[in-house]
Formats: C-alpha cells, sequence, structure tokens
C-alpha cells in the first residue's frame, strides 16, 4: 500500500518578534515523520512525505496514495485549521487516518467541545467563554471582576485560549487566584492568541489522560495520571511543565486509582469520543476531584514523536512499543475503510 502521511514542520527561523513562542509548539519534527515512515516500511508499505498546504495539495493531485496517514496541525490560529488535510482528502475521494472535518474542527473549539458533550453526562467544570471586542482593549480591566461574580465562577479560575492545543497559551500564570489578576490575564491572552478566551472553574486534583484507538467499539488504551515531582497547590499540567517535563512531572500507568473512578473516567473518554465522531486515535484529559473526573478536553490529533508525548509515554507504560502504536492507528483506518 502506498501510504502518504501529511505533517506540519517546527521551522529553523525563531518565532517572529511580537508572537507567542508558542506559535509553532504543536508543530512536529523531521524525528517524529522519519519514525512514522520506517514503521511503515517496516511493514511492506510505500511511503510519501507528503507535508501540509501546497506542497500536500500538490503530491495528492500529481501521485495519490491509496492512504493519507495525517497528523498535521494546520498552520495559524484558525478554529478549523486541523479539519483542512482531512477535507482536502474527502474532496479527493482518498481515504486517511483519524478523525473526519467536524470532527477535528469541534474539538479544536474547547468552548464548542463542552456545549455538546454536557449533555453526555460528562461532568464539565464550571465556566464561561469572554470573546475580544471588535477594537484592540485599552482599558484599565475595573469591569473584569464583575464578570466572575456575574457567572457564579469562583476563585480560582484557569483561563486559557479556546482553540489552541498542546498546551498553547497554557501558562503557570494562566491560574487566577484574585480580582485583581483576572482581566490582565484574559486581555495577555485576547492579544497574544486573537480569539476567546474560555474561564474555567480551576480544579484541583489529579491530572489523567485517556487513550482511545480503534472504532465500532472504540476502546481506552488505559489512563496515565501526571504527577508533579514538587507538590504545588495549583498544579497546571503547563507549557512550561511540559517543555520541562523530566523535571518537572513523572508519569504513571496503568493510574493508581480506586476501580470506580477508573471505570468513570474511561466511560466518560468513550462517551466523549463516540459523541463527537471520532475515529481511530484520541486523547482524553480529565482532572479528578473529590472522585469525580472532570472532562476538560479531547485531542484526536495528538502528538506522536516516538521521544515524547503523552500517548506515547502511555502507550510505553502499558507495554506497547512505539511501532505496535502506529500499527494499531493505521489498522484501525484500514479496518473502517476495508483496506486489504
Amino acid at each position: 500500500m502506498h501510504i502518504g502521511i501529511a505533517f506540519d514542520l517546527k521551522p529553523d527561523a525563531p518565532v517572529p518578534e511580537g508572537v507567542p513562542d508558542d506559535l509553532h509548539e504543536e508543530f512536529d519534527s523531521p524525528a517524529t515523520v522519519k519514525a512514522i515512515g520506517d514503521v511503515f516500511r517496516s511493514l511492506g508499505h510505500t511511503v510519501s512525505e507528503l507535508g501540509d498546504g501546497r506542497p500536500l495539495l500538490e503530491a495528492l493531485l500529481r501521485n495519490p496514495p491509496d492512504l493519507v496517514f495525517n497528523f498535521a496541525e494546520g498552520v495559524g490560529m484558525s478554529r478549523s485549521r486541523e479539519a483542512r488535510v482531512p477535507a482536502v482528502c474527502e474532496m479527493l475521494n482518498i481515504p486517511y487516518t483519524g478523525s473526519d472535518p467536524l470532527a477535528l474542527a469541534v474539538a479544536l473549539d474547547k468552548e464548542m467541545t463542552r456545549r455538546l458533550v454536557e449533555p453526555l453526562g460528562v461532568t464539565i467544570p464550571k465556566g464561561i467563554t469572554l470573546a475580544p471586542p471588535p477594537e484592540e482593549y485599552d482599558g484599565d480591566c475595573a469591569e473584569f471582576p464583575a464578570v466572575l461574580t456575574e457567572a457564579e465562577l469562583p476563585l480560582p479560575v484557569i483561563a486559557k485560549p479556546t482553540c489552541e492545543g498542546s498546551s498553547k497559551g497554557v501558562r503557570n500564570r494562566c491560574v487566577i487566584r484574585t480580582p485583581a489578576e483576572f482581566g490582565p490575564t484574559v486581555v495577555e491572552l485576547w492579544r497574544n492568541y486573537r480569539q476567546p478566551v474560555l474561564v474555567e472553574e480551576f480544579i484541583s486534583g489529579d491530572e489523567v489522560t485517556v487513550g482511545i484507538i480503534g472504532n465500532d467499539p472504540p476502546e481506552s488504551l488505559g489512563i496515565m495520571r501526571v504527577l508533579p515531582k514538587v507538590a504545588t497547590e495549583h498544579f497546571v499540567y503547563s507549557l512550561e511543565v511540559k517543555r520541562n517535563w523530566e523535571a518537572t512531572v513523572s508519569y504513571e500507568a496503568p493510574a493508581k486509582l480506586p476501580k470506580e473512578v477508573t471505570r468513570a473516567i474511561e466511560a466518560d473518554a468513550l462517551a466523549v469520543f463516540v459523541g463527537l465522531g471520532c475515529r481511530d486515535l484520541a486523547r482524553a484529559d480529565f482532572r479528578i476531584r473529590d472522585g469525580v473526573p472532570y472532562f476538560i478536553e479531547i485531542n484526536p490529533l495528538p502528538g506522536l514523536n516516538p521521544e515524547y508525548g503523552d500517548i506515547v509515554f502511555l502507550a510505553y507504560r502499558m507495554g506497547l512499543t512505539y511501532p505496535q502504536l502506529i500499527g494499531m492507528i493505521l489498522d484501525a483506518a484500514t479496518k473502517r475503510y476495508g483496506l486489504g
């Protein structure tokens, strides 16, 4: 089988001045592309590196593969950027791995995801979404504390861009502990990411992530708990932590949780996966408070770097090798399409 790989690479050039330094945080390295391609070659497949954007379009038109293995995140800050490659594949009638354009677009938009998963019976943190004003905000933020009062949101809260992944925009300072911190934090996120900001009650408790793989039915790959090496009052699995994970956190999988909590997390994760129409692979994040899992987000395009990345760490700790994980994703897609 001829497999084309769709991806976005981190550019060698530094991020331009005035742009957040996490602009390309979701993008991959050549090592990831090579590792995935090597798995497919070892299975006897022919591999083409498609990239994204115009090179991908030209390659698909010139020599369409039998299947596209997609982990392209899309350039820019559009909430539909992750849906572009699947949309093109569907237009050209080319099979591809992973979720369809609708599921990817919805999952990237945290506010839209919240609206759709709450009716499924999944517990979500209380929260509000604040859209940026038409013109750049230049006030003194005096009106912001009243917003928390009107929304009946108790401090602390956490603020994050609605349409970003890989913890883009989620810094340690996004935990807001006082009314005075609220306005400046939201305004900074507006300016940096040019999109609405989701403000949620901060859920104190364990951070866990669930791997989901397959279709009809999908299955849990397991649960991994993220444990800070130094206890803090308001631990956040932030960008700073992820960039320095070896020094800041350890990963426990299978997560040592009560059986009823494990069952509840996996049931909620699978309900979200099915409810949003995800396919083949995803990773869902939760926080646990008083034994109750609170859904945070789902990522249908989780990072697949063989050296780091939550779903890869989870797979390793559950006894899988990297080729086995990539092979499971490929198998899920080929079975779904009925490909040999």
